[in-house]
């Protein structure tokens, strides 16, 4: 009697053994060589419990409660007995519906141990028991000794754990899309994947625009320089390479052309994988290199402001869009823009739609710009998934950054297989790049801020927080913008090309912002006041005054607020003690002194934050735990969706319908308000006052217009009473 593991549309019928055949055939084309033979035994085991009659029953629409996933990893245990890798196979075969759980240590009910334990195995019996499967299907068990080989150097238990997790979440990932796609192919054969790149044409079309950038200046001709010696060091062998390079000296088109070069060198290379700290930096970007590689490079932005329905208007057909939604699933695309936060928050998570992602991770070049923005906490597992994926997945990486921390005892520590090298030798160009004089002025009233940013005709006040940004705002005069996170992107977006126009068209211009500013958008003011905060966003500050190097010097300030009493930030204060000891902040000595005091206070929390703190055993792994602990940005906030046309009216109208597709559509009419547990918070503030509503989907709006300006964004403390 056949057994069956799906039915379509058309009633036509798949087997168990037709899709454990495809989907191990799958997952092993999905994964690297050293991991083949595993990945192919994980699609051979994972479905077998639909073996049994209580599952036959459920496709015949049967209730019955049936855990057909976990019957797969209990063979493997009987079968490979101790091996030490058996728990790697364990977990991804039971989880691959649940995503990776808590390895466990005894009969807690979710976890693998329990699942899997003799006490769990015994109710597979009657209508439960799977064990046809042995007419037709042979377990395998597969040969580690590749595998085994990676752990030799290792020297501790963690480090042990740390790249058993790894591999276990790579593998995972292999099976589970293999799974999905398997299951595609039966179930919805019109689903359409597949995008193009021709890297060869995209080099050239790179190159053009490179070699139109001028070099007449002097500041320009040392660009170039820099850019030249870059090219030259990146034909080593290095799979990491160090890109240190100052504000306005073309980092992103660098970077962009060295891993050109390295695809282009390397044919088993797939993909390009550009991994951007902030969403107002990856719009940018995006928007830059689909000018450059229109109709060569079918490019997948993903990020949470991107939406693919905002997309219908554009000349792409619907087929490529429908091709970009599905590869936004994982990330089957030759050229990858993201953000920090997709990038890492994937790689060590626990659910199955995140993980998906991961095996495509492989035969990359991945480049990560602004990497030093990568929170200190984070560091240890950040830095291990960089150093297994380009170990042992045949991919390289670049790291980014204008003040590059001195990462080597870190990376001797987390790292320590990598080989690395610093594609920037001779830094004697940089000179070229101080284009502003960094002052203090101590503590200030905002009065006497004003007053000082009055004389300048183009100029640029960063502050800490949104509340003092807004206050600022109102007391500038002239010709003013506001730029902040309480703004819509759709209007943080047409702000910065109004911005951009009235600094090309040299007008008198004044903007009072938050941080978001200070990274990848490229403005260029006469002077800067930046809020006392880390010596690293002070110089990211910096990078707005006298960009292009007009001028014979820029003016950057440090003020400290008047009234801002004592910070508890290590950052702020440890720059506040640099700022007294040293006379040139852009020194090397002082950069390397600020790092080197935030990395010594913040030691512990380096190296606690691990997967392999405090278990015992590979199948104790807390992968559930550490990824919902695991945060590149901690504060906890809520979206706000802002109903300020009749687009997106119309999409919220969809979402009440229950049509939950719209959400990310929604993304770009969205403000993100604090949340926590005092009731001063931005999000119970402005509920607190009547400004906002859930709509009924889990999804808070705005109900009142009033409270919400295109030009500051939304007003939490807004009363109605005000209104004339």
């Amino acid at each position: 009697m056949e057994k069956y593991a799906h039915k379509n549309d058309k009633d036509e019928w798949q087997t168990i053994k037709q899709h454990l055949q495809e989907t191990a055939q799958l997952a092993e084309q999905n994964a690297v060589p050293l991991f083949q033979p595993v990945a192919h035994a994980v699609g051979v085991a994972h479905d077998i419990g639909k073996y049994a009659d209580a599952f036959q029953d459920r496709l015949n629409g049967g209730t019955a409660k049936y855990e057909h996933s976990a019957c797969g990893a209990i063979e493997i245990r009987k079968l490979m007995g101790g091996n030490r890798f058996a728990p790697m196979m364990e977990f991804c075969i039971a989880c691959h519906h649940t995503g990776l759980q808590d390895g466990g240590a005894g009969a807690v009910e979710g976890t693998l141990s329990y699942r899997i334990s003799e006490q769990h195995e015994q109710e597979y019996t009657d209508r439960w028991d799977y064990s046809s499967y042995k007419d037709e299907i042979v377990l395998e068990t597969p040969d580690f000794t590749k595998i085994q080989q990676c752990f030799r150097n290792l020297k501790s238990p963690n480090d042990f754990y740390e790249l058993y997790a790894f591999f276990t979440r790579y593998l995972f990932s292999c099976l589970v899309d293999a799974d999905f796609i398997g299951t595609e192919k039966f179930c919805k054969p019109e689903v359409k994947r597949g995008l193009s790149a021709d890297f060869k044409e995209a080099g050239k079309r790179l190159d053009a625009v490179l070699a139109k950038k001028p070099s007449d200046s002097a500041l320009q001709a040392a660009r170039s320089r820099i850019q030249q010696q870059a090219f030259e060091n990146a034909k080593d062998s290095a799979k990491i390479r160090i890109l240190n390079m100052p504000t306005g000296s073309g980092k992103t088109l660098c970077s962009l052309r060295l891993a050109l070069d390295r695809v282009l060198a390397d044919k088993s290379k797939k993909r390009i994988i550009y991994v951007i700290p902030y969403t107002g930096i990856i719009e940018q970007t995006a928007k830059e290199l689909n000018d450059i590689f229109d109709g060569v490079v079918e490019i997948l932005e993903h990020h949470s402001n991107y939406t693919f329905e905002q997309q219908e208007d554009d000349d792409e057909t619907r087929d490529t869009i429908q091709k970009l939604k599905f590869a936004s699933e994982n990330w089957d695309a030759p050229f990858v823009i993201t953000t920090a936060v997709q990038f890492f928050e994937s790689v060590c998570h626990y659910r199955t739609a995140a993980l998906r992602k991961v095996h495509n991770m492989a035969d990359a070049v991945i480049v990560f710009d602004e990497v030093h923005t990568l929170p200190v906490e984070c560091l240890q597992p950040c830095l291990r998934a960089i150093g297994a994926i380009t170990n042992y997945l045949n991919s390289e990486a670049f790291f980014l950054s204008a003040t590059m921390p001195d990462y080597t005892k870190l990376f001797e520590k987390y790292m320590a297989e990598c080989s690395i090298s610093h594609l920037i030798q001779d830094t004697s160009d940089f000179q070229y790049f101080k284009k502003a004089q960094y002052i203090n002025l101590g503590k200030c009233g905002f009065d006497t801020i004003v007053e000082k940013a009055s004389g300048f005709r183009q100029c640029l006040i960063i502050v800490n927080t949104k509340k003092t940004a807004r206050e600022l705002y109102q007391m500038v005069s002239g010709n003013k913008y506001h730029l902040s996170t309480l703004m819509t992107p759709i209007d943080r977006e047409k702000t910065i090309v109004q911005i951009k126009e009235d600094l090309l068209a040299e007008k008198q211009v004044t903007v009072v912002s938050t941080s978001l500013i200070e990274a990848g958008i490229d403005l260029d003011f006469e002077a800067v006041f930046r809020d006392l905060n880390g010596l690293d966003s002070i110089l990211q500050a910096g990078g707005r005054c006298n960009r292009e190097g007009k001028r014979d010097s820029g003016f950057v300030f440090i003020f400290e607020q008047e009234n801002g009493g004592i910070s508890k930030d290590i950052r702020i204060n440890t720059t506040k003690k640099l700022l007294a000891s040293h006379q040139e902040i852009l020194s090397k000595e002082c950069i390397e002194q600020y790092y080197n005091e935030i990395f010594f206070f913040r030691e512990q929390q380096i190296e606690k934050n691990s997967i392999g703190a405090g278990i015992n055993d590979f199948r104790e792994i807390p992968f559930r735990t550490f990824a919902e602990h695991f945060k590149l940005i901690k504060e906890n906030t809520v979206g706000v969706v802002v109903p300020q046309d009749e687009t997106c009216i119309q999409f919220l109208s969809r979402l009440k319908q229950g049509d939950r597709k719209v959400l990310r559509s929604l993304q770009r009419y969205t403000v993100s308000l604090k949340c926590n547990q005092w009731a001063d918070c931005e999000f119970n503030t402005a509920l607190g006052n009547g400004l906002i509503e859930d709509c009924g989907a889990g999804v808070f709006v705005v109900n009142n217009m009033h409270c919400y300006s295109r030009e500051t964004g939304l007003d939490i403390e807004f009363h109605e009473d005000v209104v004339l």
